[in-house]
Parts: structure tokens; C-alpha cells; sequence
């Protein structure tokens, strides 16, 4: 299985706050109309498995939007994968990764002593696959500007991966 590269930065707090802004860029090519998005909805790209985005929470100032691509298992099930919660913050234009299917959120880190390295490098991971899947999406000609939207969430059969142990 091939690995994706990793950049690991010096002063990475920094870079992390630039990489979400740049995600966010990333997210309005992608759903060009990002706050006004429906509950949820579909894109397709040529001979590519479907992307579905669906609308989790909205507020003012921020929304929290999940991505998946939809793999068909046979019959009417299918797998939603990667599962990435994103929380879009409108205000300050910026996406950060809450959690994806194979590392849960850390809610756990914020009430227990973690250490600030480790966090960081949670953060860091998390957003920068992200950026690299948004681009990868992009590169595909996925687009929601063009998507159907869909009535029932998760709907026809589609249900999320079963969650996985964090790698360690």
C-alpha cells in the first residue's frame, strides 16, 4: 500500500493555522456555495466513486459539514469512507478536521493532560490529509456546485464504516 508523503514543519502552529486557511479555499472550489449548502448532497466524477457532503451543523459563524466517498459493497449497502468532520469556521475563513473514520476525535486529550506535541501532531495529520484529498478531488472535477441534492440523510442504504481502533 502506498504511503502518502508527510511534511512536518518547524514552528508548526503556524503552518497548521495557514494549512486550514488554505483548506478553506479548497472547500469553496469544491462547494462553491458552502454556506448556503443543502442538508446534504452528491457529486460525481467520471469512473470515480461518488462524494457525498452532508450538512451536521450550522450556526453563524461556523458549520460542521462531513465528507465521504461512497464505495459500493454489493446490493444496497455501501461504505462511506473517509468519513472527515470538518468544522468550517465562516468568520475567520478557515476548515479545521475534527475527526475521520480512522481517528476519532481526541475530546478525550482536552480533558486529560496531553501533551501539546502530541495534539499538535493530531492536528496536523488529520488536516493535512485533508488537503491533500481536496486537491486530489479537485484534480478529479468533483464539484458540488453541480450536485444533486439528496432528501434523507445517509439515505438509500449508504451507513458510515464501522470505526477503528487509533493507530499508534
Amino acid at each position: 500500500m502506498a504511503r502518502m508523503s508527510r511534511f512536518d514543519p518547524e514552528e508548526k502552529s503556524y503552518w497548521l493555522a495557514k494549512l486550514c486557511e488554505a483548506n478553506y479555499e479548497r472547500l469553496l472550489r469544491l462547494i462553491p456555495d458552502l454556506d448556503g449548502s443543502a442538508r446534504s448532497a452528491v457529486a460525481r466524477a467520471d469512473g470515480k466513486p461518488s462524494l457525498h457532503l452532508e450538512l451536521l451543523e450550522h450556526s453563524p459563524y461556523t458549520l460542521t459539514v462531513e465528507l465521504s466517498h461512497c464505495f459500493s459493497q454489493g446490493g444496497a449497502q455501501s461504505l462511506l469512507e473517509p468519513a472527515v468532520k470538518i468544522r468550517v469556521y465562516l468568520d475567520a475563513r478557515a476548515a479545521e478536521v475534527l475527526s475521520d473514520r480512522d481517528r476519532p476525535g481526541r475530546q478525550g486529550s482536552r480533558h486529560r493532560e496531553s501533551p501539546a506535541r502530541e495534539v499538535m501532531d493530531y492536528k496536523w495529520t488529520l488536516n493535512y490529509f485533508l488537503s491533500q484529498w481536496l486537491e486530489h478531488c479537485l484534480a478529479c472535477n468533483y464539484c458540488f456546485g453541480d450536485a444533486r441534492p439528496v432528501r434523507a440523510s445517509r439515505a438509500a442504504g449508504l451507513r458510515p464504516a464501522a470505526p477503528q481502533a487509533p493507530a499508534v
